[in-house]
């Protein structure tokens, strides 16, 4: 499935519009990966364990739309758009949403 940010897809012919879909995914980051984050932050550099984790989000919530694209009948997405917020009481989680338009392409 060709999944593109762009509103259309150079070569093909859309010919049908399925309708908006979207991919959501929430993660916790625990303990061991807030503190390693934490000494990171005191000394400088990038936290690999938070990038790993919001990697892995992001490809969860594709995967999730590709998933649900395809089971409206859907060959492509389009015009898609990947947002993150931070949630709960410690901002201890993660919500990673993809969302964009379900469509049919010759």
């Amino acid at each position: 499935m060709i999944i593109t940010t762009t509103p259309s897809v150079e070569g093909k012919k859309i010919i049908e519009y399925k309708g908006i879909v979207f991919g959501e995914v929430i993660s916790g980051v625990n303990f061991l990966k807030d503190f390693a984050a934490g000494l990171r932050n005191f000394v400088g550099g990038r936290s690999g364990s938070y990038e790993g984790e919001l990697i892995e989000a992001r490809e969860n919530a594709v995967r999730e739309l590709e998933s649900r694209a395809h089971k409206m009948g859907a060959n492509a997405v389009v015009g898609v758009d990947i947002d993150y917020e931070v949630l709960g009481q410690g901002g201890n989680m993660l919500m990673v949403t993809a969302s964009g338009t379900a469509v049919v392409t010759e």
